[in-house]
């Protein structure tokens, strides 16, 4: 298994860091989680094969974890000699289909024709599936939206998660740790500071509960606000409030390998 960072930023544009996107490779599989502003260009310059995503896998409907969408599936119809046959596998929560078909009324058919099948399946909470590659998928609601879920992906005996974005309500570390937890890799939100972040958001302390909780082997830090990134040493911060496990602050192009 191993995933690369390709995008880490926020709704707030930066010249170093794309919107939320993760590349993975497992299996027979190549997976996007998340498909944020400049994620194909960013596919690019890192030398990922965009041109062979296998699956797509959405957390929730926010222009800065979809916004890069209209622009892959345009550059896979167009961008591609000899023309790709390969189906894509679109993986999100209930409304899917719907943003899919909104997309294409707006910007055109090939949103949902591109030239090859495109097969979209909605996953409600507690859903689990499996892609054509082998790769298992289980989703997990999260308080953000109404329909944003947490991912797990599992294959053979390599496992990570990723919260997409998320609060922290009172109760819910157990619920979040224990369908996150054990990973090899957990690639969590920490947005906002503890006295600035709302109820749809993590903070250093709200991270460090539920990394606690879940107990991965290593914790990638990502979305994060650039005016907190800059001026605070949010690793730090996770381990005043109690977080003892190994952590990164990704950014984009950072690469993780299971057993490197």
């Amino acid at each position: 298994m191993r995933l690369v960072a390709v995008g880490t930023g926020t709704v707030v544009p930066e010249a170093d860091r794309g919107g939320t996107c993760f590349y993975l490779e497992a299996l027979d599989s190549r997976v996007l989680l998340d498909c944020g502003p400049g994620a194909v260009q960013s596919l690019a310059r890192l030398e990922l094969p965009w041109q062979r995503i296998t699956d797509l896998v959405f957390t929730h409907f926010h222009a800065d974890h979809i916004g890069a969408l209209p622009g892959l599936l345009f550059a896979l119809k167009h961008g591609i000699l000899p023309t790709r046959d390969e189906p894509l596998s679109v993986w999100g929560p209930p409304g899917t289909r719907q943003l899919f078909s909104r997309l294409a009324a707006a910007l055109g058919e090939f949103v949902l024709d591109p030239g090859f099948p495109v097969g979209i399946r909605e996953l409600a909470s507690g859903a689990q599936a499996c892609t054509n590659g082998g790769v298992e998928i289980a989703v997990c609601h999260t308080p953000h939206t109404t329909e944003s879920h947490a991912v797990r992906l599992d294959a053979g005996d390599v496992s990570l998660a990723y919260t997409g974005d998320t609060g922290l309500p009172e109760g819910e570390a157990i619920r979040l740790g224990e369908f996150l937890g054990g990973t090899d890799l957990l690639i969590a939100e920490c947005s906002l500071t503890d006295d600035t972040v709302g109820d749809n958001h993590l903070s250093p302390r709200r991270l460090a509960r539920l990394a606690t909780e879940a107990s991965p082997h290593l914790l990638w830090i990502t979305h994060i606000y650039p005016h907190v990134r800059t001026r605070e040493d949010v690793r730090s911060l996770l381990g005043a409030a109690g977080y003892a496990g190994r952590a990164h602050v990704v950014a984009d192009g950072d690469t993780w390998i299971q057993g490197a």
